[in-house]
């Protein structure tokens, strides 16, 4: 079992944190729709992953607050991103489903925010992308834990 608290485990968590957020930030400059917020863009990636949800399952999926689920989702809807449905057990809920503008958006965002990291691994020499490649299912695995 590794040492999380000290040495070189300790080390390297921190230098993997910090690599990480790194990263994100620069992939998030790679925006196709620049006036959707990270928040409203993970959103609809949950709803592209997952499937369509009511408001506190994406509010749970993406750790935010129900009343604050509910405004990122009238102002996705008011964007023509997705659609309330009434839910089909319960009349008192609605159930969220990304439309084929969303659809298309996170498409074309994906394909943007590939094509830098595409270039990015460009610059990789061979056991480095091994590396990387290898890594890849572990760092899936912590994403969605």
């Amino acid at each position: 079992m590794p040492d999380l608290k000290h040495g070189d485990d300790a080390a390297a968590v921190n230098s993997l944190r910090s690599a990480v957020m790194r990263l994100s930030r620069r992939l998030k400059h790679q925006r196709v729709d620049e006036s959707l917020s990270p928040t409203e863009m993970s959103v609809l990636g949950t709803l592209s992953l997952c499937g369509s949800a009511t408001p506190g399952e994406l509010a749970r999926k993406e750790h935010v607050q129900p009343p604050s689920m509910t405004r990122i989702v009238a102002l996705l809807e008011a964007k023509g991103l997705v659609s309330l449905e009434p839910h089909p057990e319960d009349r008192r809920q609605k159930v969220v489903t990304q439309t084929e503008q969303a659809v298309v958006m996170l498409e074309e965002s994906r394909r943007k925010r590939n094509a830098f990291l595409a270039t990015l691994v460009e610059g990789l020499d061979e056991d480095e992308w091994a590396k990387l490649r290898a890594a890849a299912p572990v760092l899936e695995k912590l994403a969605h834990k």
